[in-house]
């Protein structure tokens, strides 16, 4: 990339950044996710590092998109409606720059939401440490602090992906309303949706068994929990889920970035 995209880049990338850290609703989302996470070692008692992970699997899997949709499905809906997409048209400004520059500034946001209040809920591990569960006592070296961190960048790694498709979703819509109703449906296909199709395989005989690794990392819920009990509560999980395995997911969340992001990129100047 050459240096002139790359400022280019940079400038989309902080306009957004400005735009979405000064709102009322940014402050507010980020409040109540670092509450939620926050309450977790606090009220119930983590127990430490891996079982702070177990508890915290779930919220995360559901809220990270939430976070995600909130500031990523109007991205450039909104800059289409207010014109300044035209505007931006006619300079020198290649869809991909424009596509990235947003995402890069959204990301940020949308990152620094979900990893402080990870980062800080760590924080209360020693202050509420309980003895072990059963389950891990086992296990002198099981509490690691390693695998809350590999945890939290997983979690960086779903919100990414969860953004690129609120950004796709922003350049599909055509109309304030409609971005909302196709971001309302899109998280509720992403959260819960591909997994009950996944059940509804099995249960059909559509998917056998052989097939379900690989049909679960075509979820992002589903990869994201798999790279969890991969690499995040390998204790846990043992020797049923060692890190080979988890490859599918790694390539589920991976397509689902690079190609929602190549679907904003075709379709943003029809928004």
């Amino acid at each position: 990339m050459s240096d002139g995209r790359l400022r280019q880049v940079r400038a989309l990338a902080q306009r957004e950044l400005d735009a979405v850290v000064r709102t009322r609703t940014y402050l507010v989302l980020v409040a109540l996710f670092g509450l939620t996470v926050a309450a977790v070692p606090a009220l119930g008692g983590a127990g430490g590092y891996l079982p702070l992970v177990l508890n915290l699997v779930t919220p995360v899997e559901v809220l990270v998109p939430v976070l995600a949709f909130a500031f990523g499905y109007q991205a450039i809906r909104a800059d289409a409606e207010r014109g300044e997409l035209d505007v931006i048209r006619t300079y020198p400004v290649r869809r991909a720059t424009y596509v990235l520059g947003v995402f890069l500034g959204r990301a940020t946001a949308v990152l620094a939401a979900v990893l402080v209040p990870l980062a800080l809920a760590a924080v209360f591990v020693p202050l509420t440490s309980q003895p072990a569960p059963s389950f891990l006592a086992s296990a002198a070296t099981v509490d690691d602090p390693i695998y809350y961190v590999r945890f939290v960048a997983i979690a960086g790694t779903y919100a990414l992906v969860a953004l690129g498709i609120a950004v796709a979703v922003s350049t599909v819509a055509r109309t304030r309303r409609e971005g909302l109703a196709l971001a309302v449906s899109t998280l509720l296909v992403v959260v819960v949706g591909l997994d009950l199709a996944v059940v509804g395989g099995l249960t059909t005989g559509v998917v056998g068994p052989g097939d379900l690794s690989a049909t679960l990392a075509l979820s992002p819920a589903s990869a994201f929990r798999g790279l969890v009990l991969a690499f995040a509560a390998t204790p846990v999980a043992g020797a049923s889920a060692p890190a080979p395995a988890a490859l599918p997911g790694v390539v589920g969340l991976l397509g689902w970035l690079l190609g929602t992001l190549a679907l904003a990129t075709v379709t943003v100047w029809r928004a």
